[in-house]
């Protein structure tokens, strides 16, 4: 990562200005899974405390975006293989519950107008970025529409390690994963009432999600 890459802060609000800067140069790229985040580094690049880093970078454990490695130093999150493919099992299981419930509820009509506009904002999303930002938001809002808040808060555990896996992903990779055209088909399915096909539409979107984006170059 260049020297250039995180910003010096204000004293004002700087926990929060530190936690915004680290999470965007994550997310971003800038530090890339399995990097190093060293407190006194980032502290001298950002002209803040050691503590106020700590704090910024305990948050961001917290939201499954860094680990700690051995002795305790704390990297960004890196996952195998392995672990990509049961996110997306785990991610499929608790979004397949959101799909029954949705069916099953009076609010269907009003879900399915929901995730629709939540695929038209898929659909126009004209940046890398933009599009993971989309796509995320499609599938929380499926677990929202479901109206079951256990769900939702389980699905937001997984957010971190699913912003790390695609934002790690080539690129090609990640705009298969990430297209529209690819979740259109569950809503169309929530529509009908059609729960079989919309789960087996959902499975199969995660198992290919799951292996394209951890397709090497």
């Amino acid at each position: 990562m260049t020297a250039e890459a995180l910003p010096s802060l204000a004293r004002s609000t700087l926990r929060e200005q530190a936690l915004v800067a680290l999470r965007s140069a994550i997310l971003s790229g800038q530090y890339r899974p399995g990097d190093h985040l060293g407190e006194v580094e980032i502290a001298s690049r950002m002209s803040i405390s050691r503590g106020t880093v700590r704090e910024a970078l305990r948050h961001l454990q917290q939201e499954g975006l860094v680990t700690a490695g051995m002795r305790g130093m704390l990297r960004v999150r890196s996952l195998s293989p392995s672990e990509v493919r049961e996110l997306y099992r785990v991610r499929g299981a608790l979004e397949g519950l959101a799909i029954t419930e949705i069916i099953a509820s009076e609010r269907r009509a009003a879900a399915v107008e929901a995730l629709d506009e939540a695929l038209e904002r898929l659909d126009q999303a004209d940046s890398p970025e933009a599009r993971i930002e989309a796509d995320l938001g499609f599938h929380v809002r499926l677990c929202e529409l479901s109206g079951n808040s256990m769900l939702v808060q389980s699905w937001r555990h997984l957010e971190g390690a699913t912003r790390i896996v695609v934002m790690s992903a080539a690129a090609r990779e990640r705009e298969l994963a990430t297209s529209a055209d690819h979740h259109r088909p569950i809503v169309r399915a929530i529509e009908r009432e059609d729960a079989a096909t919309a789960l087996d539409v959902l499975n199969q979107h995660m198992s290919a999600a799951a292996e394209r984006l951890t397709a090497e170059d």
